[in-house]
């Protein structure tokens, strides 16, 4: 099945999530927002943040690749579909992120 996350949103952690589902939307969630380096005992979790200085379609491009590599590494029960941008009223922009989740392992 296929869900939407956007980048920006973040619920509070749930500890003892109550399905598969809401255990690998909550962990893409916390990929998304965690900077590359900032985990002390896993320096690779994340994103790098080097994609902020780019050009705008540079960014989306380096965003884009940085978010798949990650999910397929950290959360492999969850597919990337696809990414949309949708710009915020303060003018930067969103990611709209589709993943497909297995939910059998």
């Amino acid at each position: 099945m296929v869900y939407e996350l956007t980048t920006g949103s973040m619920p509070p952690i749930n500890i003892a999530p109550a399905t598969v589902v809401e255990e690998v939307l909550q962990n893409i969630r916390t990929i998304m927002a965690t900077t590359k380096n900032s985990v002390p005992l896993d320096r690779d979790l994340g994103l790098d943040p080097s994609y902020l200085d780019s050009p705008m379609e540079a960014a989306k491009g380096k965003f884009a690749s940085e978010l798949v590599l990650c999910i397929a590494k950290y959360e492999p029960r969850a597919a990337v579909m696809n990414i949309d941008w949708v710009e915020t009223i303060d003018g930067s922009l969103a990611a709209k992120v589709k993943v497909d989740i297995n939910e059998q392992t």
